[in-house]
């Protein structure tokens, strides 16, 4: 069910591929699964099966400029040629409003992996009544002075060859660095995962690993400083449940730190409901590490807790 390619128009002008798997009885919410850079929501099978076995519809769809979506200003490996970070917003937006209008009255919870957890942390800012509950796994709020200067080399690029094509320097900084982090590594890409069948698999899909353009990295980095901004993050109700993980050899979170950073961040500003887990041997893609079941199970239970808390509230 989920394999099967379903296309929705966003007002954005896209037309995004998305996937569902329908919930087990009885039914408990609503999950909206927000992938990763340079990868798609097929990737997301396995764990949208878990999730529907627990009584969760599960939506999942192929960002601009990933998978199968298309859209006349978002070639691979773009977001949009303007308004890239709220056009990537939108379309979650739309496809929030799809499930519920299929799903009335369940609660929606919105998970974002990396790339998905920038983006998901600014979608439910820019709708703050459409969620509730929130998960952002293995994402980098706190990307410093490091971050300030990428935008700088960004910019050159930009000026010198155009946002729209790979940037070049970027990759080496980041994906490419975060490979020869790992000890002993066999492939660029064992920064991902433990498990090297599943690095296997990332390297052999035509659709994962590819060059973002300066634009979208541009884009990236936008998100990144706006969505752990303490105005955006006020736009959000303390009591939202909010559940962050990390991997302790994670070289894209600074093993795990980013998150933790994140956790004290939401506490500081007041947020009353946030767990956090740092696994310390993982790496970036908890979901496909080796012993993700736990990770898995974890979430499961957080958010059947959720829907649980919710319905008694509701009586």
């Amino acid at each position: 069910m989920f394999q099967e390619v379903r296309a929705l128009q966003s007002p954005t002008g896209a037309t995004l591929a998305w996937r569902y798997q329908p919930a087990s009885a009885p039914e408990r919410g609503i999950l909206l699964i927000s992938h990763g850079l340079a990868e798609h929501s097929a990737r997301y099978n396995r764990f949208a099966k878990v999730m529907g076995l627990q009584g969760f519809h599960v939506y999942a769809h192929d960002h601009r400029g990933h998978g199968a979506t298309q859209s006349a200003d978002a070639p691979f490996g773009r977001y949009a040629l303007a308004d890239g970070p709220q056009k990537v917003v939108d379309d979650i937006t739309a496809i929030c409003k799809l499930a519920r209008t299929e799903h009335p009255d369940l609660p929606v919870i919105l998970f974002g992996h990396s790339m998905g957890g920038l983006i998901a942390l600014n979608a439910a800012e820019e709708h703050p009544d459409f969620y509730d509950g929130l998960a952002v796994w293995n994402s980098n709020f706190n990307p410093g002075l490091a971050g300030r200067a990428a935008l700088l080399i960004l910019a050159a690029e930009r000026m010198l060859k155009g946002s729209d094509v790979p940037s070049t320097i970027l990759p080496h900084l980041t994906f490419g660095a975060w490979g020869k982090s790992i000890d002993g590594h066999k492939t660029p890409f064992d920064w991902l995962s433990r498990d090297e069948k599943e690095v296997a698999a990332y390297i052999a899909d035509p659709l994962c690993g590819f060059d973002a353009s300066v634009s979208l990295w541009i884009d990236l980095f936008k998100m990144t400083f706006a969505g752990a901004s303490g105005e955006r993050l006020r736009r959000l109700r303390t009591g939202l449940p909010i559940h962050l993980v990390g991997g302790g050899q994670d070289p894209a979170t600074d093993r795990g730190r980013a998150i933790t950073w994140l956790a004290k961040r939401l506490e500081r500003q007041g947020f009353l409901n946030v767990t956090t887990q740092i696994y310390p041997e993982m790496r970036h893609e908890t979901l496909n590490e080796k012993g993700r079941e736990g990770p898995v199970r974890d979430f499961a239970a957080w958010c059947v807790a959720l829907t649980d808390a919710r319905r008694k509230a509701q009586a």
